[in-house]
């Protein structure tokens, strides 16, 4: 769900729409839009799974401070996906862990 219009803010701007790739499966978003934002839209709560106890953990903060929202995105672990702007076609996995860095040959 995506708010179109806000009392106070008025009118959402128009935005180019954009397609993420996330665990294999394409969803729509808004380009510049957060990743997490349009991870909430597409239905998606549960973006890693802790270290030790390998419980789901989702959007927290939402601003950047915290690790709750960390991703995987185009390879890289450990993005904060509440403060990361969409492109189109990123590549987003969810996190298990302490995430891992992808070898370079």
């Amino acid at each position: 769900m995506r708010i179109f219009y806000h009392p106070i803010l008025g009118k959402l701007e128009e935005k180019r729409k954009i397609t993420l790739e996330v665990d294999g499966k394409k969803i729509a978003a808004y380009e510049g839009e957060p990743i997490a934002a349009a991870l909430l839209a597409a239905g998606i709560r549960v973006l890693r799974m802790s270290p030790k106890r390998e419980e789901p953990r989702g959007v927290f903060c939402a601003i950047g401070r915290c690790t709750d929202c960390v991703m995987i995105v185009d390879g890289q672990p450990n993005v904060r996906t509440c403060v990361t702007p969409a492109r189109d076609g990123m590549k987003i996995q969810t996190q298990k862990g302490l995430g891992k860095w992808a070898k370079k040959l």
